[in-house]
């Protein structure tokens, strides 16, 4: 878990290359899957990217902080680093608080030219997840896959350089909803295990499926029917996003390419034998992941 927000003082703030280290760590031991395609961009990109993902693993740190038992206390947290944020990438100064990945994240809004309203809405999907309810339609879903997913492809391609203007930005929302899409079908039954169903309500119920099953480890035709449909859906979403990879610059095209691939890898896994999702938590091995780089170097 990184570092909460104290009440205490830093005075003595990391400098930017302490900062950045930081948050290369905190990639390389949280992003088992985003790492490997990160390491593909150019330094300055890479270390771009590595802030905003330590950026957001510490909102979801907060979020999920064991030693707040009271969800007014985390949402209380989650509003402040969001003033903190604003304050911050305005004023282009690390706050007075002892996070140390201030000074890497300032430098890449600044560099990338990131609207704040990017870190706003990675902030919101935190903050919708604290108050928990199962979606009751595909477009509630949608709209919280834009907050924790969608958002975090607009970042990207900020850091990665693209063209072609608010048509690239849709499909690099799209491009995230796939990803989220993949994470909600792989992590079913443990979200299922702590009281949470990402699957719409209308979705179980065109196919006579309860919330409840999804953790116990029921399998029956009617789960399976689900299952296939919500790959159909995520399947979409790589399509729908499929011209994305030509619109973003090419030193940066690697790491695009290689994190969909692990994606998507996941993503052919889970339908190649869907219900073991609700035995286990399928994922890439490491050398399908390093021949999903190889292949993404190579073009």
């Amino acid at each position: 878990m990184t570092e909460l927000i104290t009440a205490q003082k830093d005075t003595s703030p990391a400098p930017l290359a302490k900062s950045k280290a930081f948050c290369a760590d905190v990639t390389r031991s949280q992003a088992k899957n985003f790492f490997h395609g990160l390491k593909l961009l150019p330094p300055a990109k890479r270390d771009g990217m590595f802030a905003l993902y330590a950026f957001m693993r510490y909102a979801d740190d907060l979020a999920d902080d064991p030693s707040q038992q009271d969800a007014k206390e985390r949402i209380r947290q989650l509003e402040r680093l969001r003033s903190l944020t604003r304050r911050a990438l305005t004023d282009h100064t690390p706050p007075d608080h002892g996070w140390s990945g201030w000074a890497a994240l300032i430098d890449c809004a600044q560099r990338f030219n990131m609207p704040i309203s990017i870190f706003d809405a990675m902030i919101e999907g935190q903050l919708q997840d604290l108050d928990f309810t199962i979606p009751k339609t595909f477009d509630d879903l949608n709209e919280y896959c834009y907050r924790v997913a969608g958002v975090v492809g607009l970042a990207s391609i900020h850091v990665w350089g693209y063209t072609g203007g608010h048509d690239t930005e849709r499909l690099a929302i799209d491009r995230g909803t796939a990803f989220q899409l993949t994470n909600v079908l792989r992590d079913v039954r443990e979200d299922a295990r702590r009281g949470r169903c990402y699957i719409p309500m209308e979705d179980l119920a065109r196919f006579g499926v309860r919330s409840t099953w999804l953790g116990n480890g029921l399998a029956n035709n009617e789960i399976l029917s689900l299952l296939n449909f919500e790959i159909s859906r995520a399947r979409k979403y790589y399509h729908a996003s499929a011209d994305l990879e030509q619109y973003v610059s090419a030193d940066s095209r690697p790491a695009l390419v290689a994190m969909t691939g692990i994606y998507r890898g996941i993503l052919d896994k889970i339908a190649h034998c869907p219900m073991d999702v609700l035995t286990r938590r399928v994922r890439l091995n490491t050398m399908q992941k390093l021949v999903i780089m190889w292949r993404s170097k190579r073009g």
